[in-house]
């Protein structure tokens, strides 16, 4: 399906983005990067966010600049499967410490087995998987079978110290997918589900993922690797050309939907965070207002820092 098959005439109509300034920028910029001037952005934007019927936030990046912008980023939001970037990350780190390898085998079962997205649900018990095979299943197509394995080698705490480490100390996860009973927060995870983050949190992970100050430069591209392996390109993705590369993670469960990650642009790459909640429409249909409502960010925030950039029309 193209990104560009399926519309919505109410959000067509939607200004270009716009943010209040946020948290200070992840680092230097570069002593010849330009900024841009954001006040037009700005005006709009709330008009953009009053217009959804439901809550979101934005977080925005431009990693070549280090400017940063936000609306409702600090605020906390049930994050899905957006939570498995967090779990990655960790993973990778304790690839980094020696203390799993890439390469040990994890064996699947048929109790092992957990609904929702992925491939590893129909597939027979016995199979014999490589830690790095269930990673790139758990970001390439959610799977959360893959991610059940990974935390069973993992542990839930473990992520959650790596996240603090980084200075991210409301991106959690709760519990393993579809096991509410292995939570270890429980009111947390009654509130907010599978896990829980901030759009500026998020975003301060991928500009750290990009650095390569995450983990490590060698952990950090695989996890970049893998991002932009993602399948999912119904959201940030939708409006744009194709050959704009994305690393990125979705998530989405009945009043939240999310996208967040790194859109390269030859002018300028740029990590940015959408996400919501409550959300009235519920509905996993692909014009779900919210999925339309973060790919109209996605291709204003792209085109503001990549005006040179040639974008497709929006389809009528």
């Amino acid at each position: 399906m193209s990104r560009l098959s399926r519309t919505a005439a109410p959000l067509l109509a939607l200004a270009a983005l716009a943010c209040a300034a946020a948290a200070p920028a992840a680092g230097p910029p570069a002593p010849s990067a330009a900024r841009t001037d954001t006040t037009a952005l700005r005006r709009t934007r709330e008009g953009v966010m009053r217009g959804h019927a439901g809550v979101a936030g934005v977080s925005v990046a431009n990693l070549k600049t280090g400017e940063t912008l936000s609306i409702r980023g600090g605020e906390t939001y049930p994050s899905a499967s957006l939570i498995k970037v967090a779990i990655l990350v960790a993973l990778l780190d304790e690839v980094n410490k020696g203390s799993i390898r890439l390469d040990e085998r994890i064996g699947m079962i048929a109790r092992d087995r957990v609904g929702g997205s992925g491939v590893l649900k129909h597939m027979a018990s016995g199979l014999n998987l490589t830690v790095e095979d269930a990673a790139w299943l758990m970001i390439t197509l959610s799977d959360n079978t893959a991610t059940n394995l990974l935390l069973d080698r993992l542990n839930i705490r473990t992520v959650w110290s790596k996240m603090e480490a980084l200075g991210l100390p409301h991106t959690k996860i709760h519990s393993k997918t579809f096991l509410r009973a292995t939570s270890v927060a429980m009111d947390s995870s009654v509130k907010y589900g599978l896990g829980v983050s901030t759009p500026d949190e998020t975003t301060r992970l991928f500009t750290l993922l990009h650095q390569g100050r995450a983990v490590s430069p060698v952990m950090d591209s695989l996890a970049l690797r893998m991002l932009r392996a993602n399948q999912d390109a119904n959201k940030l993705q939708r409006w744009l050309p194709d050959n704009v590369a994305a690393a990125h993670k979705t998530g989405d469960v009945d009043q939240a939907r999310n996208d967040c990650g790194i859109l390269y642009g030859a002018e300028a790459p740029v990590a940015v965070c959408v996400m919501t909640r409550e959300n009235q429409d519920r509905s996993y249909m692909p014009d779900n207002p919210a999925n339309l409502l973060i790919a109209r960010i996605g291709r204003e925030v792209f085109r503001h820092y990549n005006p040179a950039t040639q974008l497709p029309p929006l389809p009528r």
